[in-house]
């Protein structure tokens, strides 16, 4: 009786310890599958992203495009320039997913069923080529130098040289936020240099004497001088605090809501993880920083 006794105890113990380890087995392939659902979902990801526009914005979206292409590596994402209202223009007509823009839409694709993602604030600085003297110009003397009433810079306490102006096209959202914020409305002067992008209006001025243009100030470099405005350099705090005025907010404007890889590469440009650790550090400041 007391060998039988032994005998149903071990039964009954080693019931449990199977029970308990096919628990444990089934508790553990949950959590993993559980671990691994973001990696997994972001994995099977798939698709092409199109988008172009603004170039001031492509100093940010670039490595966006990078960082995102590695996490979703079955996903492309190609974005090119133009300016932002052909960005604006082509997103309207369905021939890219995404329209990049330095400006708000104006009134006439208001109607086009876009929709706006604003993702970050982008400074914009005037700048020359190292030879000039001239560190500093009120906004009043900019909006005169670019609507040709002051043509040499001996007038604003320089030399006595020309004034060249190299800047951008119509279609140019860099263009629509000098003219709101230096010009007031007023128009350039159609004596200038006309490029097609940041990148080029800033190799013009860094290799032309006497030339000022104008760029995202995340293209600037030690190639060209910048300009003091009112007596203020630029800074992003300076942007922040109200007492530089020059800049613009960043859009990213799809036909409709987003969906797919095209709604998951917007997010990833506005999630924390990218905005908290590489807008400023390219250039750009977060939307949320000017919301006070």
């Amino acid at each position: 009786m007391l060998f039988s006794g032994k005998k149903k105890l071990l039964a009954v113990l080693g019931t449990m310890v199977v029970s308990t380890m096919l628990f444990a087995g089934c508790g553990s392939s949950d959590n993993q599958a559980a671990s691994s659902g973001g990696d997994k979902a972001a994995s099977t990801l798939e698709g092409k992203v199109s988008a172009s526009g603004s170039t001031a914005l492509l100093p940010m979206l670039k490595p966006a495009q990078e960082a995102f292409e590695q996490k979703n590596e079955k996903v492309t994402v190609n974005i090119a320039g133009g300016g932002s209202f052909t960005g604006m223009n082509q997103v309207a007509e369905g021939a890219v997913d995404i329209g990049n823009s330095d400006v708000d839409l104006p009134d006439e694709y208001k109607d086009k069923g876009l929709v706006d993602h604003k993702v970050a604030v982008a400074p914009f600085v005037l700048i020359t080529s190292p030879d000039n003297k001239v560190a500093n110009l009120s906004i009043q003397q900019a909006a005169d130098i670019f609507t040709g009433k002051i043509t040499n810079w001996k007038e604003v306490g320089g030399d006595d040289q020309a004034i060249t102006i190299i800047h951008r096209a119509k279609s140019s959202g860099s263009r629509a936020i000098i003219t709101a914020t230096i010009l007031k409305g007023q128009e350039f002067t159609d004596n200038a240099s006309i490029q097609d992008s940041n990148g080029a209006v800033l190799k013009g001025v860094a290799t032309t004497p006497g030339s000022i243009g104008y760029v995202d100030a995340a293209y600037a470099d030690k190639t060209v001088k910048t300009f003091s405005l009112d007596g203020v350099p630029f800074s992003a705090q300076a942007v922040i605090d109200g007492k530089y005025p020059v800049f613009g907010y960043e859009h990213m404007y799809t036909k409709g809501e987003p969906k797919d890889a095209v709604k998951a590469f917007i997010d990833y440009v506005m999630s924390d993880e990218f905005q908290n650790s590489q807008v400023e550090k390219l250039g750009f400041i977060p939307v949320s920083k000017m919301q006070k």
